[in-house]
């Protein structure tokens, strides 16, 4: 039996007058995501505990069968072990963004979380550039994909509040830029930070194409080194995963699966679909779980771009779901396939919310009860009578056929 996790971040969303009033999921074209939706079950699951944020770091914790309230220490951390940065037990990690701050008399607005979605290679020159000028025995920085970035902290962690840069897009960040400039070395970083990268090639000929300049760090996520154990040792199952986001590989270097390398991967609506696709399948050659990964319907969230979240989804299923089921029909494969997201990340918010998510499994053997009912919102509700499956290790059970 192969097992396959498809996960469209941010996916879900609320109904849209644009849309006659449907979501995204229900407007998008997914033929075989409806197929299979229909010949199979659609469920709630809480991928966030009460009182623990709506990340997707907490979120994908529990769709990979994890209990956040047991191992989770923050999103960083995650990300360091998908870069190689081993923590030592005195140091925290902060994800760190490149991001586009425009000063506008007394207020700090959020222009950019993502400094135009920078380019890795952009990104790099000016995150090493920074950490030459500006690194010092205690913090040190690291560059990962575009703009997502990581900070290393030794010693006591400093006493400054973070949050999500895309939660405040177009918004005053004032105050919450001011909490790391009442650290004194946070200070002493931010101030060489902004001339270095006021001054950097990368940004002048950026300002001169039109594009947005990445002229600010922006910390948050912080945590330290994370204890788990692996998913071979909880569940009996190993794999791989595809992703083009350093949390998601982070996660699936802790979960202890094998983590593979997609060239042109990048974790936007345009990701290089067919890549995924190819090692998905080579995952599942030798293995029976992969999980994939696609950052698309939360970029195009977090934007507020109707479009192309809509676009995304339907991606999605033409070119991430379709060929991986033709590959496995073809072969005779047996295998369980859900298709989910880890949470919503509606239009109107630009930002995540805690909502139970939609899901639906397909089983290639059949399941007793088909739902008879396309992948929507409404229709997991409707199919499953409400039910929520109230946890990640509830969850993973689920999927692999074990006892709930």
């Amino acid at each position: 039996m192969k097992y396959i996790l498809v996960i469209g971040d941010g996916m879900g969303d609320e109904p849209q007058a644009e849309l006659g009033g449907r979501t995204p999921l229900a407007a998008a074209d997914t033929p075989t995501c409806d197929r299979l939706a229909a010949a199979g079950e659609q469920v709630l699951v809480r991928t966030v505990p009460p009182g623990y944020p709506p990340g997707s770091d907490v979120a994908n914790l529990s769709l990979l069968g994890y209990a956040p309230e047991e191992v989770y220490t923050g999103r960083a951390p995650l990300e360091a072990a998908s870069m190689g940065v081993e923590l030592a037990d005195d140091e925290i990690a902060y994800r760190c963004n490149l991001v586009t701050l425009e000063q506008d008399r007394d207020r700090v607005i959020m222009r950019d979380y993502s400094a135009g979605h920078i380019g890795t290679d952009e990104a790099g020159q000016l995150i090493r550039a920074v950490q030459d000028g500006c690194g010092t025995n205690r913090i040190r920085l690291y560059p990962g994909i575009s703009y997502r970035h990581l900070l290393v902290w030794k010693g006591d962690q400093p006493d400054c509040a973070t949050t999500p840069p895309h939660d405040h897009l177009d918004q005053d960040v004032g105050d919450w830029y001011g909490n790391y400039l009442a650290e004194p070395e946070l200070a002493t970083l931010f101030a060489c930070a902004r001339k270095i990268l006021a001054d950097h090639p990368v940004n002048r000929q950026r300002s001169e194409q039109g594009l947005a300049p990445a002229n600010s760090l922006w910390l948050w996520g912080e945590g330290r080194r994370p204890a788990m154990e692996t998913m071979r040792r909880l569940y009996g199952i190993g794999g791989g995963l595809v992703s083009a986001v350093d949390l998601l590989k982070g996660l699936g270097v802790c979960a202890g699966l094998r983590v593979m390398k997609v060239a042109g991967a990048t974790g936007t609506v345009d990701t290089n679909y067919r890549g995924k696709v190819e090692a998905a399948l080579e995952v599942l050659a030798d293995s029976d779980l992969v999980v994939v990964h696609l950052e698309g319907p939360d970029e195009a969230g977090h934007q507020g771009s109707l479009r192309d979240k809509v676009r995304a989804i339907e991606r999605l299923d033409a070119e991430v779901v379709t060929p991986i089921v033709q590959h496995l029909e073809e072969r005779g494969e047996e295998f369980r396939l859900v298709v989910c997201m880890d949470h919503y990340t509606p239009l109107r918010l630009r930002t995540h919310v805690d909502w139970p998510v939609p899901l639906f499994l397909y089983d290639s053997r059949g399941v007793a009860n088909p739902c008879g009912r396309p992948y929507t919102e409404e229709n997991a509700v409707k199919a499953g009578g409400g039910r929520v499956v109230e946890s990640g290790p509830e969850f993973f059970r689920y999927f692999l056929d074990r006892a709930r």
